[in-house]
């Protein structure tokens, strides 16, 4: 994954982005590589720039974070993109995930809580709530697809292991405890979490599970049996 996370920072406010490329650069694992100031502008810059992770606005110039992130995700898929946003309702943030942002943080969330956010996806960790995933998972096998699937392809198949994996993922376990479940290292976890992104062309969990339902590869079903108790 890199020594450093490439972060392209996207908000029209020069001091909320000003706020934010700091955060971020105070950290030793992290590194601003651009910043847009409104939707078109992000667009451009992560298709030029590459980064691993876009922090946006939802509420943005030009073109809303909801129309660029579905365009950057066609563009640049390997971008997570991680989205800002006042509002927390179910089928708001439903959309947001359809459109293939890895993730939401309210605007009110410390500078920390965004720090951690970027950190989790980088390491295949979610930044959503089982319940957030139960509901986007039954909306992507449940609503008109066909379209999309026929689009949707494996760069190279997934191994039994891997497919294993997925299905832990889906039920809401944490790397820990999918590398306590299957007897592996954390680390071991990660890497086969980043093969699966990779062979997926997906940068995030949520992506991922979307997709692997979309082609078959796990199902409802699966999910429900390994699905923790109290999740």
């Amino acid at each position: 994954m890199g020594s450093k996370t490439r972060i392209l920072v996207a908000d029209d406010h020069p001091l909320v982005r000003e706020a934010l490329v700091r955060v971020f650069s105070s950290q030793r694992d992290m590194e601003v590589v651009g910043e847009a100031a409104d939707g078109e502008e992000a667009v451009e810059f992560a298709n030029r720039l590459k980064p691993d992770v876009l922090v946006m606005d939802i509420m943005m110039p030009k073109i809303d974070g909801l129309e660029a992130s579905r365009r950057i995700k066609q563009l640049v898929p390997n971008v997570a993109i991680l989205i800002l946003t006042a509002y927390d309702d179910d089928s708001y943030v439903l959309g947001l995930l359809e459109a293939g942002a890895a993730g939401y943080l309210m605007k009110s969330a410390r500078g920390q809580d965004l720090v951690e956010a970027v950190r989790s996806i980088r390491s295949g960790e979610s930044v959503l709530h089982p319940k957030i995933i139960e509901k986007l998972l039954r909306r992507a096998v449940t609503g008109p697809a066909k379209v999309e699937q026929q689009k949707l392809k494996l760069i190279e198949p997934l191994t039994p292991r891997e497919k294993e994996m997925l299905r832990l993922v889906a039920a809401g376990m944490s790397n820990k405890e999918i590398a306590d479940k299957l007897c592996l290292s954390l680390r071991t976890v990660k890497a086969h979490l980043s093969n699966i992104f990779n062979k997926m062309n997906v940068a995030s969990r949520s992506e991922a599970l979307i997709t692997a339902l979309k082609l078959g590869i796990i199902s409802l079903e699966d999910v429900a049996q390994d699905r923790p108790s109290g999740r």
